[in-house]
């Protein structure tokens, strides 16, 4: 292997590690040595051993088995993205190929028949980006479709896997994270004057997800139940139901491994897609079967729904003041406030309104995106 490749490969490979580290997996200096040892064995030109033996190297339990392929999948994606011209991070020229690439990309590489994307055609990709992450899913054309719905489950992937990390080093006081104390005092000796400190992040809330079918949601429910499914994906506590007329859970369905397996089971749910509109009575049902879930202090209740119910205002109102008296915080979702004259007047919009913390819009990728900061 020549020499400027060869160091493309170590820097890709020890980028991989502090990624994966960052993000929930364990390991150390001994992994990411192991970590290169495999890729030199098994080589780049194979995706599925590389994969396979970088797994083997960097997991030591079935949950980090089991979180690696999301990882490397997201680091792959975040590498061809920094990689193209006009990204604005900085590149290195690979000797004889004229091809820009960071050594991240040199261990993930390119997908097979990708070409060098001129200037023009990758400011024209950027634009449809832009676009695509802020249109109404009201509004999309049929042939950007899929292309949203691709770019979409990236995004969201990436938010909830930043949200699942588990801990992160700091400097103030906690337990002594030894692996770090030995590595950065090893110019002293060993002697540990240098103390590194391992704190725990606050305990996770509890999410429970309560996503609205009814009709005059067609246009919103297949892009939120997706939200949902990225969301339950990565989060240790999290319950999901649908309701229109009624109420049915569907958090078992969303913990398929692959999304196309959710939405298969889903589809064999009797969960009253596109019918008509209950909100009142299904909170009333979660209430009494399924009041267990919405423990006090924890739980973040977050209804994705665009205020149209056919019940009686009061019931809405009363069952949700008695929820928002037990969780955490009460999130209201609402895809009509991506509209600039909308107003929440109707009547079942206007009696909950009292009893919920965050009234947030639902109508495009940018404004599900930003509830990372609420969760």
């Amino acid at each position: 292997m020549d020499q400027k490749p060869a160091e493309y490969l170590t820097q890709s490979v020890v980028e991989l590690c502090r990624f994966t580290r960052s993000n929930g997996l364990s390991g150390g200096l001994h992994r990411s040595l192991a970590a290169l040892r495999a890729v030199k064995a098994v080589g780049t030109s194979d995706r599925e051993s590389l994969r396979f033996a970088l797994r083997a190297a960097l997991c030591s339990s079935k949950a980090e088995w089991d979180l690696f392929d999301e990882l490397f999948k997201a680091f792959e994606e975040q590498s061809q993205h920094t990689s193209k011209p006009g990204s604005g991070k900085q590149k290195t020229i690979v000797e004889g190929s004229g091809q820009r690439e960071t050594p991240s990309q040199y261990l993930i590489g390119h997908d097979a028949g990708d070409e060098p994307e001129p200037e023009g055609k990758t400011a024209a990709g950027a634009s449809v980006r832009e676009r695509l992450v802020t249109v109404d899913f009201s509004h999309i054309p049929q042939n950007d479709l899929l292309r949203l719905e691709e770019l979409s489950l990236r995004l969201l992937r990436q938010m909830s896997l930043r949200l699942s990390r588990r801990l992160e080093s700091g400097h103030r006081p906690g337990p002594i994270d030894l692996r770090r104390t030995i590595r950065r005092n090893l110019a002293h000796g060993g002697e540990p004057i240098v103390l590194a400190f391992r704190n725990k992040k606050p305990q996770k809330n509890r999410l429970l997800i309560f996503l609205d079918v009814s009709g005059s949601m067609n246009a919103y429910s297949v892009f939120l139940l997706k939200f949902a499914y990225a969301l339950q994906k990565h989060f240790r506590h999290v319950d999901t139901f649908l309701f229109s007329t009624s109420l049915v859970e569907i958090s078992d369905a969303l913990r398929a491994r692959r999304l196309s397996d959710a939405l298969v089971k889903l589809s064999q749910l009797a969960a009253g897609w596109s019918a008509g509109t209950k909100i009142g009575a299904s909170l009333r049902e979660l209430n009494r079967l399924h009041s267990r879930k919405l423990q006090a202090g924890s739980t973040i209740f977050m209804i994705l729904s665009d205020g149209w119910d056919t019940g009686a205002p009061e019931v809405l109102a009363a069952e949700l003041k008695a929820i928002h008296r037990r969780v955490r915080r009460v999130i209201w979702l609402n895809p009509l406030l991506g509209l600039a004259d909308y107003e929440p007047v109707t009547r079942g919009m206007s009696a909950a309104l009292p009893y919920i913390d965050v009234f947030a819009p639902a109508h495009n990728l940018v404004s599900l995106l930003a509830l990372e900061k609420q969760l």
